[in-house]
């Protein structure tokens, strides 16, 4: 059973349900108040409930239960296949699903997706996670390749690690970005505070390089092409806040403005490469932009126009 340890630091005045679903991993807000209800969670040593308020100086002491073996559940959910044969698969995400299953959310991620719609998948990531070699943001639409075998899995996993998967994403990002190219090598680890966040920091971190290019300028805003050397958790989020040009619509890493009412960060992994497993042969796909990111660029397009 993991134990966590958190020390309130600050007044705000939240709910600690709230609280703690930003602050403990692909925790949502049910799944704290069951651990509450179960016993598992105890502010200054105390029981509490789940509209406790947090106050500055407050212990708060997690156990995270050992996850029951769990059988999930095919659904016939709408996923775009784009390439399938025997070994691996690549989809395009739409913006708004989870990859996998966490607690408190066993159902209406691509996995569940993907049981209904492929015959088999890797088991080398255990029963939560089949077929999944690489992951994006649940608020990330775009291209992931799917390891149909476990031969597949562990071919795709040897060239991730070796940083030989061509992995390109479109970005829109707040302000003009001055150079038309550029590289952030910066290193990230977890935040030293907020454990669902990630940062720029020396301590417990791993080599993270993001080259970007600029597409488009707009008035306050840039349209970049981002290429990953690295594949860290939340990378160009957080390698784009780390230069002051957080992307549009991230709540977490950028401004809590959203001017264009979207859900989520304005990121699309446009295009994937890598080498098939069986036959050596290098495999690329591209994709197009989603409707809800084409939309927005039609906008800041006409308001160019207009300012020009």
């Amino acid at each position: 059973m993991e134990t966590i340890e958190l020390i309130v630091e600050d007044n705000i005045g939240e709910r600690i349900d709230s609280y703690l679903a930003k602050k403990i991993d692909e925790a949502s807000r049910s799944y704290i108040k069951k651990l509450i209800k179960d016993g598992y969670i105890k502010v200054n040593d105390l029981q509490i409930k789940p509209r406790y308020v947090v106050n500055k100086g407050d212990k708060i002491i997690v156990k995270l239960p050992e996850p029951k073996e769990l059988k999930l559940i095919p659904e016939n959910l709408p996923i775009e296949i784009v390439y399938e044969d025997e070994d691996v698969a690549v989809v395009n995400k739409p913006q708004g699903m989870v990859v996998h299953p966490a607690p408190g959310n066993y159902s209406g991620t691509l996995v569940n997706a993907l049981l209904f719609h492929l015959e088999s998948l890797s088991t080398i990531n255990g029963v939560v996670r089949p077929g999944i070699v690489h992951r994006i943001d649940k608020d990330t639409s775009g291209l992931l390749m799917i390891a149909k075998n476990d031969f597949a899995h562990m071919e795709l996993s040897k060239q991730l690690k070796e940083h030989s998967i061509t992995r390109i994403y479109y970005a829109l990002v707040e302000g003009n970005i001055k150079e038309d190219s550029g590289t952030i090598n910066a290193p990230i680890g977890r935040h030293p505070v907020d454990r669902k966040r990630m940062a720029v920091t020396d301590r417990n971190s791993k080599n993270a390089v993001t080259h970007f290019k600029v597409l488009e300028r707009f008035k306050q805003y840039t349209l970049i092409e981002a290429k990953l050397e690295t594949g860290r958790t939340h990378q160009i989020r957080v390698h784009m806040s780390y230069i002051k040009h957080p992307l549009v619509g991230d709540l977490v890493y950028g401004s809590r403005k959203n001017k264009f009412k979207q859900e989520g960060q304005l990121l699309h992994a446009k295009v994937i490469g890598f080498i098939h497993p069986r036959t050596k042969k290098y495999m690329e796909f591209d994709s197009e932009l989603p409707n809800y990111f084409n939309k927005i660029l039609s906008i800041l397009r006409g308001e160019n126009y207009r300012h020009n």
